[in-house]
């Protein structure tokens, strides 16, 4: 029976080196394999690729494994929802025309179950992150994109693997502290009457219940890099998982 809503972020994939990918990939996958058996659908909250850029007739090398089981999941009756993360700026119509998902640029409001759900990738809600603002608008701009197109793939491929390493090393050394803009964010929205405000791009893993609207959570997914955590839905109620343990090299599926 297919009854449950599964929320992964921030797999960054090719980021690191190939043992480590290659890691990365196989729990993934049977990750992917697992859900297949009760998912309704699958909600990507999020820079999956470390770096994803489109030419008119070119798209990333590699990463066939994860394309052709989001495939293998779509064609058994899956939907999959992909929201775009910091590491998702430039993308074609390849996801779409091949797969038939569509990516959303906006945060996504769904109501599941009687239950509203909030759903945002996090980026640019950090406190002292106007810089990110400012690039956002530059990097989504048809008229930078344009521009870039006109440089040859292999080298403007290069130059976005390069600009998402940086990017993906300042948010994982940002220090949140007291001050945690997603955070503060989240418990707005669940002020607000969203049950679940639902996030990523921190690569840490939280669960969190408003104090002003007892009930009402904000989850961040972690990430697939260390914490391998993700979230599902099923039955009116969201529960945060680990489902592999990288220290002891274990697929546990644990609630957190």
């Amino acid at each position: 029976m297919r009854d449950a809503y599964y929320f992964i972020s921030d797999v960054h994939l090719g980021l690191e080196s190939k043992e480590k990918e290659k890691l990365k990939v196989k729990v993934l996958l049977q990750f992917l394999d697992d859900i297949k058996l009760d998912a309704k659908e699958l909600f990507i909250v999020g820079d999956l690729f470390d770096y994803w850029i489109e030419y008119k007739y070119v798209i990333p090398k590699g990463h066939y494994k994860v394309l052709s089981k989001i495939s293998e999941l779509i064609d058994s009756g899956i939907k999959i929802t992909y929201l775009a993360g910091n590491h998702d700026f430039w993308r074609g119509d390849y996801f779409e025309e091949e797969f038939g998902i569509k990516i959303s640029d906006k945060p996504i409001e769904k109501t599941i179950e009687g239950r509203k759900l909030y759903i945002h990738h996090g980026d640019g809600l950090a406190y002292n992150d106007t810089g990110y603002k400012i690039l956002k608008k530059i990097l989504r701009n048809k008229g930078s994109q344009f521009f870039y197109s006109l440089i040859h793939p292999d080298i403007g491929i290069w130059l976005a693997k390069k600009t998402s390493h940086t990017s993906r090393g300042y948010t994982s050394e940002k220090d949140y502290g007291e001050k945690d803009g997603l955070r503060d964010y989240a418990m707005l929205k669940c002020d607000e009457g969203y049950d679940y405000v639902i996030m990523g791009h921190r690569h840490f893993p939280v669960k969190m219940e408003s104090q002003k609207s007892p009930g009402r959570t904000y989850f961040n997914l972690g990430d697939w890099m260390y914490h391998f955590t993700y979230a599902v839905f099923r039955n009116g109620k969201m529960n945060l998982m680990r489902y592999y343990d990288l220290k002891t090299n274990e697929f546990i599926n644990e609630t957190l």
